[in-house]
C-alpha cells in the first residue's frame, strides 16, 4: 500500500482519530511545562526579552535544566500524530535543545508501544529535562557534532526531526548528506522554515530550504499562518470542535514544514 501523502486532509483525519489520546498527551505536556518550564512567565514580552539576553550572555545553570518549547502547539501535535500513525521503529532528532520536541516524540513512541528515538545535540541540556519515565527503554542521547555522524545516524531511520543550527551552511549540509541517504518516502519535519514576516530571511536555513523545495517541486505541508493561512484556520477550528483549543505554549508561528524524503 502506498504511503499516505502528508496533506491537510490527512492531518485533519489524524486529529479526529487520535483526539482522546491527544487530549491526554496535551494535559501531560501542560503539566510538564508548568513543572519544568516557564509556562506562565513566557507569555510576557519582557520575560522573553530577558531570556534572550541571558541566552546571549550565557544562561545561568538552572535555566539549562528548564524545558523551553521551541515548537508551537500545532506543529508539536502534528509531530505526535504522525509518529502515532506512521509508527516508526527508528526515529532521529537533530537538535534536541532542552527537550520539548523530544518529549512529544517520546510520548508518541510510548503510546505506540514500540520504537526508539536517538537525539543529537552539541549540549546535553535535554537530558536534565526529559522525564526518566519517558526516556527509559526508548531514548538515546548523543552529544557532539552531528555532521560527523552521517553514516551511522541515517541507517534505518523511519522518521527524522530537524531543529538545530539555523544557518545556510547547515541546511546545505543536511540537504546534501542526510536527505539523499534516507529511504525515499521517509517522513521528516524541519523547523523554522516558514517563520513570521519579521523573522523571514533569504540567506539562512529557511531561505535555502524554501528554495530547495521550490526548485525540486517537493510536496510538503505546513500550518504556518504566513504560508498556509487556510490550513492554520481549519486546524484551529477543528481543535476548537474537539475541545483541544486551550494553548499550551504562547507562540502561534508554527513555522515547521513536513515532507517525505524524495
Amino acid at each position: 500500500m502506498a504511503a499516505p501523502s502528508l496533506t491537510l486532509d490527512f492531518v485533519l483525519a489524524l486529529y479526529r482519530k487520535y483526539a482522546r489520546d491527544l487530549e491526554r498527551v496535551r494535559a501531560h505536556q501542560r503539566r510538564l511545562h508548568a513543572g519544568r518550564g516557564d509556562v506562565h512567565a513566557e507569555q510576557w514580552a519582557a520575560y522573553r526579552m530577558l531570556a534572550a539576553t541571558l541566552g546571549a550572555l550565557g544562561l545561568p545553570a538552572h535555566w539549562k535544566r528548564r524545558l523551553k518549547p521551541q515548537v508551537d502547539d500545532l506543529e508539536a501535535e502534528i509531530t505526535y500524530l504522525l509518529v502515532r500513525e506512521l509508527r516508526p521503529r527508528t526515529a532521529a532528532e537533530i537538535g534536541a535543545d532542552r527537550g520539548w520536541s523530544t518529549t512529544w516524540i517520546l510520548q508518541a513512541l510510548r503510546d505506540n508501544g514500540a520504537g526508539r528515538l536517538t537525539s543529537y545535540d552539541l549540549r546535553d541540556y535535554c537530558t536534565r529535562a526529559v522525564p526518566a519515565e519517558l526516556a527509559a527503554g526508548r531514548w538515546t542521547f548523543v552529544a557532539g557534532d552531528v555532521t560527523r555522524r552521517v553514516d551511522p545516524m541515517v541507517v534505518g531511520i523511519d522518521f527524522l526531526f530537524i531543529d538545530a543550527a539555523h544557518t545556510a551552511a547547515f541546511a546545505r549540509w543536511y540537504l546534501a548528506h542526510i536527505l539523499p541517504a534516507l529511504r525515499p518516502g521517509t517522513p521528516l519535519a524541519i523547523h523554522d522554515i516558514f517563520p513570521p514576516p519579521d523573522k523571514l530571511e533569504q540567506r539562512g536555513e529557511s531561505g535555502v530550504v524554501r528554495e530547495w523545495l521550490s526548485a525540486r517541486a517537493v510536496p510538503h505541508f505546513t500550518v504556518a499562518p504566513t504560508a498556509a493561512p487556510e490550513a492554520h484556520r481549519r486546524l484551529l477550528a477543528l481543535k476548537n470542535e474537539l475541545g483541544l483549543a486551550r494553548p499550551i505554549h504562547w507562540s502561534q508561528a508554527n513555522p515547521m514544514v513536513f515532507l517525505r524524503a524524495p
